[in-house]
């Protein structure tokens, strides 16, 4: 576990990191390391050797190099929030990057520059404040370099398209220690790379997005009925997405009725689905367009309502806390076909954690109008993303809800069209290749042999050199 402590040669190539670096340096014997250590995902238990809290560009190259020297296996952290949790490693170098939280607006040219160690609501306290956004997550705790390495689905992306969509540049530390800046007109191969292709090819230290026009007020929120009905539900809505506007994103949810304020006393606990609604226009407009989604059946509760964009955003925060087990299983669908429906409608009720909520994504609008090869991103055709995450408090009942979400993501194996690279776990190199496809994979394999030869940004949904 601390194998970098146990010779001099190791304590002195601490003592070089040391020397020159103005972050903060964590080792085992320190008080504030079990809390550095941790990640998002409370089910993941890893103790590194030595985390470097990089306070800027330099650090980060410094911690580079001296994982290089040291042969340490290195992992890169931004929000902790990789659902496998490849963000902390047993025995290496975590080059953690959440002092790196700058973001500064440009009103001028309408962007906005956010570093590597920023999370999604403090980008979005920076951009709302002038009635602007880059459509980004659902979760406001997330770092937004995972995020957009992957590709960013999130609130806005049906109007505005994914998070990489909206890139514009990004300044990237390669295997090699040196910065490079990619963008549609410098190193353009590594910016293609990048909108997609997740960790593999560097650390970026810092995003330039574009920004768009929202709110700040937009009428979102959950409209509810029993999860007995999910079947109808789900029916219903599929005919209802089919012609709504680009303004409207919308996420399907089973789950247990969470305890809050908002949610009647007596429905706590009940199992219900819901359709949670985020219109990005006009508020007037959107009372039109959800109108038929709310008046179907008869809802237990109408929840969607006008309110600030960052309100909206912050929603699946208190779902999805820091510490609690979670385990996902994911699959992109190309429409919701009526064994789909059924499938999700009988399986979802037999989760048994009252913290577990699987969303079901509506892809489409913006997404779609990019053309596939633009970026490394695949599954532009794709329809809907379930995420069928299971979730308990601790350990007690973890493996039974597990189960649950392998055994969902089984039934749906025949209608599985790809899947959303940032929410796999650790499930080997064709899922991996799933995520991308064989062409596009292929491709990417040539571009980390171009970057990363040595593959040392490996722990990550890993593409190896081809």
């Amino acid at each position: 576990m601390t194998q970098i402590l146990q010779t001099a040669a190791d304590q002195l190539a601490v003592k070089d990191l040391a020397a020159g670096f103005r972050g903060e340096l964590v080792v085992p014997a320190d008080p504030a390391y079990d809390e550095h250590r941790r990640v998002w995902n409370g089910s993941i238990n890893r103790h590194p050797a030595i985390i470097a809290r990089c306070a800027g560009v330099a650090d980060v190259i410094e911690a580079v190099r001296f994982a290089r020297r040291t042969g340490l296996t290195a992992a890169v952290r931004s929000g902790g929030h990789s659902f496998p949790g490849l963000s902390v490693c047993d025995g290496g170098v975590v080059i953690d990057l959440s002092l790196m939280n700058g973001v500064r607006v440009d009103l001028a040219s309408r962007t906005v520059r956010a570093q590597a160690g920023v999370r999604l609501g403090e980008l979005d306290r920076e951009t709302q404040a002038f009635g602007l956004a880059v459509p980004a997550g659902i979760v406001t705790h997330t770092g937004l370099a995972g995020l957009t390495l992957g590709g960013g689905i999130g609130w806005l992306m049906r109007k505005y398209g994914l998070t990489v969509d909206q890139l514009i540049s990004a300044e990237v530390v390669t295997a090699s220690g040196d910065l490079l800046r990619a963008s549609d007109r410098e190193n353009v191969d590594l910016f293609w790379g990048l909108r997609g292709g997740g960790g593999n090819f560097g650390i970026v230290t810092e995003f330039e997005f574009s920004l768009n026009p929202v709110g700040p007020e937009v009428l979102a929120g959950p409209i509810i009925w029993p999860m007995e009905q999910s079947a109808g539900v789900l029916r219903f809505y599929r005919d209802w997405i089919t012609d709504v506007p680009d303004d409207l994103t919308t996420i399907v949810v089973h789950r247990m009725a969470p305890p809050l304020e908002v949610i009647p006393s007596e429905l706590h606990g009940s199992p219900i689905v819901t359709v949670i609604c985020c219109y990005a226009g006009s508020v007037e407009d959107g009372e039109k367009v959800i109108r038929p989604m709310r008046e179907f059946g008869s809802p237990l509760l109408d929840l969607c309502a006008p309110k600030p964009f960052v309100d909206h955003q912050a929603m699946f925060d208190a779902s999805f806390p820091e510490g609690w087990w979670y385990y996902f299983r994911s699959c992109n669908v190309a429409a919701l076909t009526d064994p789909v429906i059924d499938i999700t409608a009988e399986r979802a009720q037999q989760m048994t954690s009252s913290l577990t909520a699987f969303p079901i994504f509506q892809l489409g609008g913006a997404i779609s109008r990019v053309g596939d090869d633009e970026t490394a991103y695949h599954g532009r055709r794709a329809a809907h993303t379930f995420n069928i995450n299971a979730t308990t408090a601790g350990s007690d009942g973890f493996d039974e809800e597990r189960e649950w979400s392998r055994s969902l993501w089984t039934a749906l194996s025949p209608y599985h069209s790809s899947v959303y690279v940032n929410f796999l776990m650790e499930e080997g190199q064709q899922r991996v290749r799933d995520a991308y496809g064989a062409a596009k994979y292929d491709r990417l394999r040539l571009l980390k042999q171009q970057y990363d030869p040595d593959n040392f940004f490996r722990l990550n949904q890993n593409i190896a050199p081809g």
